[in-house]
């Protein structure tokens, strides 16, 4: 027999969905994405071309983050400075200061890159993992193929001018997300809003971190700022704030005020507009369904995914999520056995489904119980 179970979704709901037809954002090409459901929920030209800037440096520390978390680079291990790096320090782009000759370690070479947004600090970690910078963007191409950057080729470790790294905000979105999926301890280095670099030859510098939105009361944790002349100003940011996370990045806004404007103006929309409700959490039990001739008469499922969903608030009652499973299943039940579906419907058509999964072992009754049980059944009609 099929069965269909109706979940209930518990969610507080505090504004009515505005129209947003009339909304816009300041800046050539724009997307925002609620982080936990993955679902856009504004874009603007998101696969236009662009040349994506210091946002570049997010691959860069990825890069890093990779080959430490395999054991192959650690953050004390320290790298020599080559007169390469030491160029930018001196030609006017941003930069920690760092000398030809100094031995500086990973984590103050991460620490310039994403704080005071270091091209000199790019340069000299891309020397010391790959040998060369030009070497270093290979893997951050082949890395950024990886992660399903499809529009995106690395020409340079830091995005300084170099007609062929180009990228779109789409893809400095996955990007970001990654950075924030699999990396959440070093990712608070993107929030940090001050670094000291002890430099040779003079007092210790403090740079301040160029986002401006981690000085907003926004719950603003990173991600990375941008600018170059021909695409003016860039970001990529995200906040954290009551269990919702958003990605926002943004490329062409015209002014530095303009970026942090309208980045904010775009994470507060966000936030404002739509409710994030969870489902289910992945691997977590979820709901117990009826069981057949088994040792007990219900066996709990779960999830291998997190299930999130991004609605317009005031919407809750459009979205629906049911259990259909062909049951009561019939022992024995082994743990991850397919035993049904989830399906997820929004204003009546169905957006997802997944599937369900048995949480335990369930034994089948002995003989006699069967037995027992069936006569029952039978008689009374209780399972």
């Amino acid at each position: 027999m099929i069965k269909t179970k109706f979940l209930t979704i518990l969610l507080s709901l505090i504004l009515t969905l505005n129209s947003n037809a009339a909304f816009d954002i300041k800046a050539r090409t724009v997307i925002l994405q609620d982080y936990h459901s993955g679902e856009i929920l504004y874009e603007k030209d998101p696969d236009k071309s662009i040349y994506p800037a210091s946002m570049t440096k997010i691959m860069t520390a990825i890069i890093t983050f990779d080959l430490i978390r395999n054991g192959d680079l650690s953050l004390s291990e320290k790298f020599i400075v080559s007169e390469n790096a030491w160029r930018l320090s001196s030609a006017g782009y941003s930069s920690m200061f760092i000398m030809v000759g100094d031995e500086v370690s990973v984590e103050n070479l991460l620490k310039g890159i994403i704080i005071a947004s270091g091209n000199d600090a790019c340069v000299a970690l891309a020397e010391g993992i790959a040998g060369t910078e030009e070497e270093f963007a290979i893997m951050m191409t082949a890395k950024a193929k990886e992660l399903g950057m499809v529009n995106t080729n690395f020409a340079n470790s830091s995005g300084i001018n170099h007609t062929e790294n180009t990228s779109t905000v789409r893809d400095i979105m996955i990007m970001s997300n990654y950075l924030i999926k699999e990396f959440p301890d070093e990712y608070k280095y993107f929030a940090e809003k001050e670094f000291t670099w002890d430099r040779t030859g003079g007092d210790p510098i403090t740079q301040g971190n160029r986002n401006p939105l981690l000085y907003k009361n926004l719950g603003a944790d990173g991600i990375k700022t941008g600018y170059l002349a021909v695409e003016k100003y860039s970001l990529a940011s995200s906040l954290d704030r009551n269990g919702r996370r958003l990605i926002a990045v943004g490329s062409g806004f015209n002014t530095k005020n303009d970026r942090s404007r309208e980045s904010a103006k775009l994470l507060t929309w966000g936030l404002t507009n739509f409710d994030l409700i969870e489902i289910a959490k992945a691997n977590k039990p979820f709901e117990e369904i009826d069981v057949w001739l088994g040792k007990k008469d219900t066996v709990k499922t779960y999830l291998k995914e997190d299930i999130y969903k991004t609605i317009p608030k005031a919407r809750k009652k459009l979205l629906k999520v049911t259990i259909n499973y062909n049951g009561p299943i019939e022992a024995p039940i082994k743990k991850d056995d397919i035993l049904g579906k989830i399906k997820i419907s929004y204003k009546g058509e169905i957006i997802n489904e997944y599937n369900l999964l048995s949480y335990e072992d369930i034994k089948k009754l002995n003989i006699f119980s069967r037995l027992m049980k069936s006569i029952n059944f039978l008689i009374w009609g209780d399972v």
